[in-house]
């Protein structure tokens, strides 16, 4: 049976998908988007959000973009929880897309403190599940043999347990688009619904282990952290050399929600074979880009599936120090960005999002073909003096010392602070080998020195002092576990401020009164 599913998953997407392959060529991007932002418009014209913001007479005008742009304001969470989405959750209907919103994805990115509630609708579950199908099968252009379709998809993501209040379910992304699977796919799916559904991530880490013998995966789908520590867990249990002495037909691992470069030796000790590494970008507000080409860490953005795009340079003109955007910011549309500058994004999507900042920060490696990289968060940032350093930066410094120390570092944060009349930076870096911390700051300031101009001017004026501690990584998956931040659809904040890094100093302080 999984074979002749295996050889209809590839035969039917290598002959159907030749007309699909053959529009995405002659897509126009601004065509495709402009075709969106009015799809989108009319729809929702009905709703109290489209009421009160005149979608009807923006439709009429002689530039749709420009007018929408300019009667419909820029939202950020807080601002569209507090003026809207508070009436969807509380069961009205025709709030800010039309009809009754059944779920509601918990959401809390790496740098809040409570959830946040975003609204999943069906128009925004078709998009995913057609983003997500093409992804997938997709993998017929990596020219894998015939008997990898038909082998298992492990995906490793939140619990797929929903809670049901009488009004909206609520739950990770995860389990919201579980119970849209195809129906053939539940065949290759792993690790099941009944592990999936598991709340506790320990507990379902376990199981997971208990049941690896038993299956034959192929594709390997989560955020890297934790599929590092299932797959680290597996070797140790069997007593193997690499996850492939169990699974020898691994061929492929989907990852998505941080940079994998600091990720990726250590992936490669877990290995025995070569695994083609693709990354995806699935946020709770809509997929917005998956990599489409197996030589190019890049991704393609998605433009003609439920989301029209804004993209407002990420710098002081339209944010504050904070990372907060400014009201009276500039916006652009997919025809005005530039290659090679950070951009945070808006989205208006098929889900009722409306000029929402989603809070990535990304990048147009490709301006024509859509390709992009995520640079970061708008809110993952540091620029105390205006030093300006982005996760980027970030990223790029730590992977190089790495690979120069010839350690792995998969975790790190850093947190900047006042210091009499300086100011400093402290680095926390995720190191199970012996290394010279004196040394590795060193290195992390003469890198960041060359990524950026501004960090390099800060530090000979008002950035006078650096500091790091090199910690054990189980020291980073404690506090994540301690502060209810555990499971497989969550990330360790790269910059730490305000109360998350009073908490995490804190409990750093417990860990040295407990030895």
């Amino acid at each position: 049976m999984s074979k002749i599913f295996g050889t209809l998953m590839k035969t039917v997407y290598s002959i159907g998908n030749i007309p699909i392959d053959m529009k995405k060529k002659r897509l126009d991007p601004v065509k495709a988007q402009e075709k969106e932002l009015k799809k989108l418009l009319k729809k929702a014209a009905n709703t109290a959000f489209g009421k009160y913001y005149n979608f009807e007479e923006i439709l009429k005008s002689d530039n749709i973009l420009k007018n929408y742009k300019e009667n419909v304001p820029i939202f950020d969470y807080n601002s569209m929880y507090k003026n809207w989405w508070f009436r969807a959750l509380n069961g009205e209907e025709f709030v800010t897309w039309p009809g009754k919103v059944k779920y509601f994805a918990l959401s809390s990115g790496t740098s809040e403190a409570s959830s946040k509630f975003i609204p999943i609708t069906s128009n925004m579950l078709r998009s995913i599940k057609k983003a997500s199908i093409q992804q997938i099968l997709a993998a017929t252009k990596y020219d894998f043999p015939l008997d990898f379709y038909d082998k298992g998809f492990l995906m490793i993501g939140g619990s797929t347990h929903l809670q049901y209040n009488g009004t909206y379910y609520s739950g990770d992304l995860s389990g919201i688009t579980a119970a849209q699977l195809p129906f053939w796919f539940e065949y290759f799916y792993k690790p099941g619904r009944k592990i999936s559904r598991t709340t506790d991530w320990n507990t379902k880490l376990d199981e997971m282990v208990k049941k690896a013998p038993s299956w034959d995966i192929g594709v390997l789908v989560g955020v890297p952290s934790w599929v590092q520590i299932l797959l680290e867990r597996i070797i140790k249990e069997y007593n193997l050399n690499t996850i492939h002495d169990l699974w020898p037909s691994l061929s492929a691992y989907v990852h998505s929600g941080v940079a994998f470069a600091p990720y990726e030796k250590s992936f490669e000790k877990l290995f025995g074979k070569p695994v083609v590494y693709s990354e995806s970008y699935l946020a709770s507000e809509g997929y917005i880009a998956y990599q489409v080409d197996l030589n190019k860490r890049i991704m393609q953005l998605i433009v003609d599936n439920g989301i029209y795009y804004e993209f407002v340079p990420f710098n002081e003109n339209n944010f504050d120090e904070d990372g907060n955007i400014k009201q009276n910011c500039t916006s652009l549309n997919i025809t005005e960005v530039e290659e090679n500058v950070d951009y945070a994004i808006l989205l208006s999507t098929n889900a009722g999002s409306w000029r929402y900042l989603i809070g990535d920060v990304i990048k147009f490696v490709n301006k024509e073909k859509c390709e992009i990289t995520i640079s970061g968060r708008t809110k993952q940032f540091l620029s105390l003096v205006g030093e300006h350093l982005s996760q980027d930066n970030m990223n790029q410094a730590v992977n190089n010392i790495a690979n120069e120390l010839k350690v792995d570092i998969n975790e790190f944060t850093v947190a900047g602070f006042r210091e009499e009349k300086t100011f400093a930076h402290h680095w926390y870096l995720a190191c199970d080998s012996e290394i010279d911390k004196e040394l590795a700051i060193k290195k992390i300031d003469e890198h960041l020195k060359v990524l950026n101009d501004d960090y390099r001017v800060e530090r000979e004026e008002a950035l006078s002092h650096l500091y790091i501690d090199i910690l054990p990584t189980h020291v980073f998956y404690d506090f994540m576990q301690k502060t209810g931040k555990i499971g497989g659809a969550t990330k360790f904040p790269r910059v730490l401020k305000g109360k998350r890094y009073e908490d995490w100093k804190q409990f750093l302080t417990s860990l040295k009164s407990e030895q």
